[in-house]
């Protein structure tokens, strides 16, 4: 049996999902204008199989994605953490916070923490964030903890530029 961490920064703490979150985690897949770039709107009943899926991948890969909340309000406000889809090329570092939590720099938090634990607590020597080329929001995020971009590829049937965190050990 795995065991999901918890991860602290000063304003969010990151931590295994609970049942309480699936209400605001479907919110946040029902708006198709602020999923666009991960996947777009998808109904309830969807949203609990990728919710559960998101639960199962700590089991699968020993690793996986957080729920974000907010210290100040205990509010789940999204998720962020390591996906490695079967199909894909390598992990990445993967986030989606709510819209009503975007603009407060949540995201650059919660990102420099999980760089943080993928290179001091995994130990991996790489990791990528897989950004559509029009989702200038992210790309911004993976600017600002250091990422470069790379060639674009293709992650069965959408394309995705390859953003590469430094590892601050090497």
């Amino acid at each position: 049996m795995v065991t999901i961490p918890t991860l602290e920064t000063e304003r969010l703490i990151l931590r295994p999902f609970q049942p309480a979150d699936f209400d605001a985690y479907a919110d946040i897949w029902t708006d198709g204008e602020w999923t666009k770039f991960v996947g777009g709107s998808i109904p309830p009943e969807r949203a609990w199989r990728a919710f559960a899926s998101l639960i199962g991948h700590w089991t699968l890969r020993g690793y996986g994605m957080f729920a974000v909340e907010e210290k100040a309000s205990g509010n789940f406000i999204g998720m962020i953490g390591h996906l490695h889809p079967l199909d894909w090329p390598e992990p990445e570092i993967a986030y989606t916070l709510a819209k009503s939590a975007a603009g407060n720099g949540y995201a650059t938090e919660a990102v420099r923490k999980v760089i943080d634990h993928t290179f001091n607590t995994l130990n991996w020597e790489t990791v990528v964030s897989y950004i559509d080329d029009d989702n200038i929001s992210s790309q911004k995020v993976a600017q600002k903890v250091g990422a470069t971009a790379e060639d674009l590829i293709d992650l069965g049937g959408s394309p995705a530029r390859v953003y590469r965190h430094p590892n601050p050990n090497n």
